[in-house]
């Protein structure tokens, strides 16, 4: 794929994932343009400060207007939906502001995307969003849900609808790395359960997977990388080992372990090398679009805690040093 002559819209685009995907694209993929498509003034007059290129454009603009992204998605090609609110506490305290985020806001990148004939929307999602025990978790699968079936949408028309579903990225804003290196200054951290354990992902890992996926799609997949687990007191032993610890028990909403691939999911999923592709079991799908990939076995389910890929504290550390 030729990203050259490619005009490019970012949701969400000044959070922590548009800004590692806004250095990737221009450094390394060259597009003709990329539109950073956001709420906030001041992030995006920072990033702007940042990047300085004049591939970049900077549209004021929430989720929640459909209007607004049709006129922001003219002329656009691709179009990487990253905008949530993702603080599991936050959704489960502001509900119906979630929803219109979360489900109503992907319903709007839909529409507009078909009315301005975009070619690519890949949208990311969560664990979370697999057998959902919050409300954060529940508006994402709703969101996969309505992005794998709007390829039903598009007729004779040239857009694809697609997801990428990974699991905590390592050091992004709200996540708990920088909340032991916060907490660590005082000499204690605080840790829900010490049996927790979660799926890890760097910012750059994640971008490049989506790279790949926005290469490779053909309308339907969500797609599944494969990454390592560990357990959280291995990243208390990573971040703070000299820290005292104090357990403050499970908050509302949240789980002892997370999984990106559920039994159901996996009778339709095929294994590739690297990564999974969950096939949408609808009838516009074509069976020979991953004629590459092979069956998982019966019962197989992707957990956090039954993975066979884990980070060890070493190499948590590397990650954290590269990051600093």
């Amino acid at each position: 794929m030729n990203w050259h002559d490619k005009v490019i819209l970012l949701t969400g685009g000044t959070g922590s994932f548009g800004k590692k995907f806004t250095e990737i694209a221009l450094n390394e993929l060259h597009p003709r343009k990329l539109i950073i498509y956001s709420r906030d003034e001041l992030k995006q007059f920072e990033m702007q400060q940042r990047f300085n290129d004049s591939r970049l454009r900077f549209f004021i603009g929430d989720v929640r207007d459909v209007e607004r992204l049709r006129r922001a998605m003219d002329g656009v090609d691709i179009v990487v939906h990253a905008a949530a609110l993702k603080q599991v506490p936050s959704c489960e305290y502001n509900p119906i502001e979630a929803i219109k985020t979360n489900v109503h806001g992907a319903e709007n990148i839909i529409n507009a995307a078909l009315d301005t004939g975009v070619h690519k929307v890949l949208a990311l999602s969560t664990d979370k969003a697999v057998n959902p025990v919050n409300l954060y978790g529940a508006t994402k699968l709703v969101a996969e849900k309505l992005f794998v079936q709007a390829n039903s949408y598009r007729g004779t028309g040239p857009t694809r609808f697609s997801c990428v579903r990974y699991g905590n990225v390592v050091g992004s804003r709200g996540s708990v790395v920088p909340l032991f290196l916060s907490q660590r200054q005082n000499g204690k951290v605080t840790v829900t359960d010490p049996r927790m354990t979660r799926f890890w992902i760097t910012l750059e890992q994640g971008v490049r997977f989506v790279v790949r996926c926005i290469e490779y799609m053909h309308g339907g997949e969500i797609f599944v990388p494969k990454i390592p687990s560990m357990n959280i007191m291995d990243l208390v032993k990573a971040v703070a080992p000299t820290c005292e610890v104090k357990y403050i028990g499970i908050r509302p909403g949240e789980k002892i372990h997370e999984i990106l691939i559920s039994e159901d999911e996996a009778r339709h999923t095929l294994e590739l090398e690297d990564a999974f592709v969950i096939q949408p079991l609808h009838s516009w799908w074509q069976d020979s679009n991953w004629s590459n990939g092979k069956p998982l076995p019966d019962g197989f389910r992707y957990s956090s805690d039954t993975n066979t890929w884990w980070l060890s504290v070493e190499e948590l550390q590397s990650i954290l040093k590269e990051m600093v």
